[in-house]
């Protein structure tokens, strides 16, 4: 069999273009491990944000989103450098988002949001505000802005 043959130039196009967009879903799932106390303040200040932007557009009727949570799963063990009462407050907001996660995932299940009237989103609001303060403090602790003026090739001006 003439696989590439005349008949089948096409399979030679479409072979690395299916190649490039498998290799590309792939490495957009995987999720680089943050390393430095910045990069971890950032995926988590990420994820509260988005949690409070879901909480506020959130609905009973429709299909409600899940709320983010990778972030503290894949870090929670490495927020020593934060301090205990913000540790305490991202643990119970990401919590909530999780068991509130496991009633969409049952709600979906059975096909049938009365399995949420049970459950307040807005209770998320108070720990989602109050960790994004705490992380927002952190940055502006840590993460000084440089606002010195740089000119060609990092060199000061």
């Amino acid at each position: 069999m003439d696989f590439f043959g005349e008949g089948n130039q096409q399979w030679a196009i479409i072979i690395p273009i299916i190649i490039l967009i498998v290799l590309s879903i792939v490495m957009r799932r995987r999720r680089p491990a943050e390393k430095t106390e910045p990069e971890i303040v950032g995926s988590l200040f990420m994820d509260v944000n988005e949690n409070l932007r879901l909480m506020g557009r959130f609905s009973y009727r429709g299909r409600p989103k899940k709320f983010k949570t990778d972030s503290w799963k894949r870090n929670s063990e490495k927020v020593g450098f934060l301090s205990q009462s913000l540790r305490d407050t991202l643990s119970q907001a990401f919590t909530l988002a999780e068991e509130f996660n496991r009633s969409i995932d049952a709600a979906k299940k059975q096909r049938a949001n009365i399995y949420l009237t049970g459950v307040d989103a807005h209770k998320l609001e108070a720990p989602l505000t109050k960790s994004k303060e705490g992380l927002e403090e952190w940055i502006r602790a840590n993460m000084p802005l440089d606002t010195g003026r740089r000119g060609c090739m990092g060199m000061g001006g």
